[in-house]
């Protein structure tokens, strides 16, 4: 009987367009777990596509978020995008038995049954433009909310450094101070002020993220370049730096100008909050044979757990230390994306008042993702 009712389910065709970090995701882990279960009550076959192996696919089927479902067969093909794509899945499978029923049903008129099969496809046809609309207007929604927070945050972040420097330019005028301490403060600014704009240029990039080229590296020798270039930072406070790195850490597979940028603001956060006389560790292992893990920690005023994961996002600083520091809250969001797009994660562990350890991992360089 089960053999008999399996070959009754109608068969569906399937694609799911989405990257390697898409498919860790729960959601999509549970919707192919449903889809391949006996629950979906389909004969599913379900195909897998890559944008970035295969970015041919996102113009062949004017997909405008990833990642998507797209139902190829039986037609009318349909398109589901967006973080709902199990639910909306779910909603939809009673629909399609309907239709089924309709047209295979018995004593029905062939005319009657064209006519629903026709007025259906039609349905299908429209929610799926609807759908389609109502994607590319979140997007651009998004994005022109995106830019308008841009711009607001630059004009309060270019306030601060422009005010202090006409403080400072007012105040040499009056005698005040003299020139040499006016050289400074604008030194200063204008450090400040460039340092915005790197940041800024970083989060301000649509879709950086396929820009990056990996290749194999060595994580040991860009975490000495970029100790060596922050030498007058550390030393000069009288800040230690220990590392400990295995003299067997393998490659990374790695975009290496990427993996500089992670290293070096990671390294400048723990220096910033670091005081004189203590000591920033940097430590490198691999656990596994799969990822390198790299860990650097200070001893500043720690990071309260209700904090731990807002940090990561886009323009967050702490209340407890944006008045001590300079920067734009902006460095860590970069460092996540980074490592995210090379199938890493980065976190932290901190206790307020007993320093921060920042982790992250990237994959190890082997012959199968050398050659991909």
């Amino acid at each position: 009987m089960k053999k008999e009712a399996a070959n009754e389910r109608k068969k569906l065709i399937l694609l799911l367009v989405a990257s390697r970090n898409h498919l860790s995701r729960g959601d999509l882990r549970s919707l192919v777990r449903f889809l391949e279960s006996e629950d979906c009550r389909f004969d599913i076959s379900l195909q897998f596509s890559d944008p970035k192996e295969q970015p041919e696919i996102l113009e062949l089927h004017k997909l405008v978020a990833i990642p998507a479902l797209i139902k190829l067969e039986p037609n009318p093909k349909q398109i589901f995008a967006g973080t709902s794509i199990f639910k909306q899945i779910q909603n939809w499978i009673p629909r399609w038995e309907q239709e089924e029923a309709l047209i295979s049903g018995i004593g029905i008129d062939v005319r009657q049954s064209e006519q629903l099969t026709n007025n259906t496809r039609k349905a299908l046809l429209l929610e799926d433009e609807n759908l389609r609309l109502r994607q590319e207007n979140e997007n651009l929604t998004d994005r022109v909310e995106s830019q308008e927070r841009l711009l607001r945050m630059v004009a309060h972040e270019l306030r601060t450094p422009l005010s202090a420097a006409k403080l400072a330019i007012q105040s040499q005028a009056l005698g005040q101070i003299n020139l040499s301490k006016l050289q400074e403060v604008i030194k200063r600014r204008l450090e400040e002020i460039e340092s915005l704009s790197k940041d800024l240029l970083e989060v301000g990039t649509t879709r950086w993220e396929a820009l990056f080229t990996p290749q194999e590296i060595s994580l040991e020798n860009i975490s000495a370049e970029v100790i060596l270039e922050l030498e007058k930072s550390w030393l000069k406070r009288g800040i230690g730096i220990n590392t400990d790195i295995p003299s067997d850490l393998p490659n990374v597979f790695a975009d290496q100008g990427r993996m500089r940028q992670v290293l070096l603001n990671l390294i400048e956060n723990a220096l910033k909050f670091s005081e004189e006389g203590d000591t920033v560790e940097i430590r490198m292992l691999h656990r596994t044979n799969q990822w390198v893990e790299v860990s650097i920690c200070d001893k500043g005023p720690g990071i309260p757990i209700e904090e731990q994961q807002r940090i990561f996002m886009d323009r967050v600083r702490l209340p407890q230390t944006s008045n001590k520091t300079s920067g734009f809250g902006i460095g860590l969001s970069v460092c996540r994306r980074i490592v995210e797009v090379h199938g890493g994660k980065i976190w932290v562990i901190s206790e307020p008042g007993k320093g921060a350890c920042f982790y992250f991992k990237v994959p190890v360089c082997d012959k199968q993702n050398k050659s991909s």
